[in-house]
């Protein structure tokens, strides 16, 4: 007999799309505010954790393709290379920077160095979160 699911998936879709979304604000207002790539980065697994409890993770992983493997990876890339760049300007490492630019668009920006810091560790946040749990879920023993 197969089971009905579709109250469940429709709840999920909508509930992972709210978290996905409060997990960006919380990555973006970080530099300033409360909140950054740890945050953001755990708001992100337990949404994508939620898919993979509600859906089966076979299709999960066919609908979201991630290697967390190179993301850990991708994210130290990130994390250290925001240090690196500081210390290759004379600087002590992960001095932070921020200047302000004017786009057409989109008006006078604040730019920082602190954002690309703050991706690389929500990368890695989000890439060992889901590989241990995943790792663990997948285990047939």
């Amino acid at each position: 007999m197969k089971k009905n699911l579709l109250m469940l998936h429709t709840i999920t879709r909508i509930v992972a799309f709210i978290i996905l979304s409060f997990s960006v604000f919380l990555f973006f207002a970080g530099h300033n505010n409360p909140g950054g790539g740890f945050i953001g980065g755990l708001m992100t697994a337990a949404a994508l954790l939620l898919l993979y409890v509600s859906f089966d993770i076979k299709s999960i992983k066919k609908v979201i393709p991630f290697n967390y493997t190179t993301m850990i990876a991708v994210g130290m890339l990130f994390a250290i290379g925001t240090g690196v760049a500081s210390m290759l300007r004379g600087f002590p490492f992960l001095t932070q920077f921020d200047k302000y630019v004017t786009f057409p668009i989109l008006g006078k920006v604040h730019l920082t160095t602190a954002l690309p810091f703050d991706l690389g560790v929500y990368l890695v946040v989000v890439g060992v979160t889901l590989l241990s749990i995943l790792t663990i879920a997948e285990d047939d023993a």
